[in-house]
């Protein structure tokens, strides 16, 4: 789907609502990421779950890595920095092997867009493109999102200090809690100015944010003057479910609803005072429905952000009818930000939304003419390509995912044992996730090589990108091997990880992570090789003749 980048030039949106193309610096990545979140009572554990797609475009810098905890000097100030999205992410000491100058050949040190004062003692937590889940299970999970107002980083045109990526790792570093992290995140917006990904998809955010007690969706935006932000996020229920795709979804904020004493919504004073003073909400329309007024639609085309709402919603609450068409999700709430569930979900469920393609539903990306003869989903981008005009189904699973993970607190284990990121590099459908135990304080090797400009044998990025691209060549039935691959140690992790003891030790867990991540590394490798003698040349193990199905040829 084409993303639409332009040339460098600073940001700012006068008119509302109007379908704009917004302005990115050359080297500034794009995504179009998807995120679930699930409520304690909602999942089959009591855990409270939170996801990310990275889905982005060429040059991605899929590595995860542990940032350990940290004690600072008084007066010691904590650098932000520009944020790229490609390799490398960063280049530089941060307590990171693979970010010191050295393992980076060829590319300069990062350079500070500036400084804020710095804590007595920083957290440890796992990042990739975003921060992902500290020592005290505060997860995160990031989706971009349109939004009526643009702003231009300080060095670049601007006078916004923080992205999304640099608010999710500060959060994460002194966080103990969601409601924490989020006030945190905004009132630094607020402070030091916000800006997006400054792309066609949008220039606000949307973050998913759990702890092991609760969750909430936290929207952000840049404010009219490009120097401060507009916030809002709002509670998940105990018992619900909800999914942002590039769009938001808070809808009316509901300053006086609680939940044990504390408030349900939280956001910034600006979301009223800019909404009245720009002529787009006065007091006596009621609540402010904070989507009609600071989003500015679905971006790309309709359905790039509805489908995916339906499409995850269809799975995660079934029993919640919802409609597939509509004129325009920005003024009419067709999908509410959370819904109630029936459904106790897993981690494995999620991951299962996560690599869906509207399989039997009349969206199927398996059927059709684009699917071929052998049922591949996967459409690529035409941007550039292309004069002709119109688009294609934008599923979940997509193939330029850079990867895919679930956070899991877990309020009954010690904080190192009960959080846990299942992690997935490239993309969900032809992944194996692996689970990452904070307590572990560490990555395994393959996990953490991941450079898009030379195949590595050990890195698990490559596995799994070499094998999906293999298996492209017969989808529907090489794609069959590679899933039955994925539910044996899929189902494996989550039968350990559901066992875990509270009396594990950071050793354990990390010499568990690096053998299971070496496990799905030869398995992946040995991959091509069995798709080869299974499938080549259209022989069934070089046997009877496969041909093409009936459907197809008709």
């Amino acid at each position: 789907l084409p993303l639409c980048p332009a040339g460098p030039a600073p940001i700012h949106l006068s008119g509302m609502w109007a379908t704009s193309l917004l302005v990115a610096l050359a080297a500034r990545h794009t995504t179009a990421c998807t995120t679930l979140i699930v409520g304690k009572d909602a999942s089959v554990d009591g855990s409270v779950m939170a996801t990310h797609s990275d889905d982005g475009e060429s040059n991605p810098d899929a590595r995860v890595v542990y940032v350990p905890a940290m004690d600072h000097a008084p007066g010691a100030t904590r650098p932000i920095y520009y944020d790229t999205e490609d390799f490398p992410r960063f280049v530089g000491d941060r307590g990171v092997e693979a970010y010191l100058q050295k393992n980076n050949p060829g590319f300069n040190a990062s350079v500070p867009i500036g400084h804020i004062p710095q804590v007595e003692h920083t957290f440890g937590y796992f990042e990739a493109t975003y921060g992902i889940l500290n020592e005290h299970q505060v997860g995160i999970g990031e989706s971009t999102c349109s939004s009526v107002f643009g702003a231009q980083a300080r060095g670049h045109g601007g006078h916004a200090l923080f992205s999304v990526d640099s608010l999710s790792r500060i959060a994460l570093e002194r966080s103990k809690s969601a409601r924490e992290a989020v006030q945190l995140m905004g009132d630094l917006a607020v402070a030091e100015g916000f800006y997006g990904a400054g792309s066609f998809e949008g220039t606000g955010e949307s973050l998913m944010v759990i702890d092991p007690r609760e969750g909430f969706i936290f929207h952000v935006l840049p404010d009219h003057s490009g120097k401060s932000a507009v916030w809002a996020a709002q509670r998940v229920g105990d018992g619900q479910v909800g999914v942002v795709a590039n769009m938001f979804t808070i809808r009316h904020l509901l300053p006086n609803r609680t939940t044990r004493g504390q408030p349900d919504f939280l956001f910034s004073d600006s979301v009223h005072e800019i909404a009245q003073r720009s002529g787009w909400w006065r007091p006596s329309d009621g609540p402010l429905d904070f989507t009609r007024v600071y989003s500015d639609g679905e971006y790309a085309h309709k359905f790039y952000s509805g489908r995916r709402l339906w499409g995850a919603y269809r799975l995660l609450a079934p029993d919640v009818p919802m409609p597939s068409d509509y004129s325009d999700l920005r003024p009419s709430p067709v999908y509410p930000a959370t819904v109630s569930t029936r459904r106790k979900l897993s981690p494995l469920d999620l991951i299962a939304v996560h690599r869906d393609m509207y399989q039997g539903t009349p969206f199927d990306m398996t059927a059709g003419a684009a699917a071929g003869a052998f049922a591949n989903p996967d459409r690529y981008s035409a941007s550039g390509v292309t004069k002709l005009r119109g688009a294609w189904e934008r599923s979940i699973a997509l193939y330029r995912t850079s990867q895919t993970h679930v956070v899991q607190a877990r309020g009954w284990l010690p904080p190192t044992i009960g959080g846990v990121a299942w992690y997935g590099p490239h993309a969900a459908h032809g992944t194996c996730f692996l689970p990452l135990h904070i307590g572990a304080q560490a990555v395994p090797a393959p996990h953490a090589d991941a450079d898009p400009r030379s195949v590595s044998r050990r890195s698990a990025y490559w596995a799994h990108k070499f094998v999906l691209n293999l298996a492209r060549a017969r989808y529907s039935d090489m794609m069959g091997v590679v899933r039955a691959v994925q539910r044996r140690l899929e189902a494996a992790a989550w039968e350990r990880v559901r066992a875990d003891s509270p009396a594990a030790a950071a050793a354990s867990l990390a010499a568990t992570s690096d053998a299971e991540a070496e496990v799905i590394l030869a398995e992946w490798w040995a991959l091509p090789d069995e798709l080869m003698l299974r499938f080549a040349d259209g022989w069934a193990s070089n046997g009877p003749a496969m041909g093409y199905v009936d459907a197809w040829l008709k």
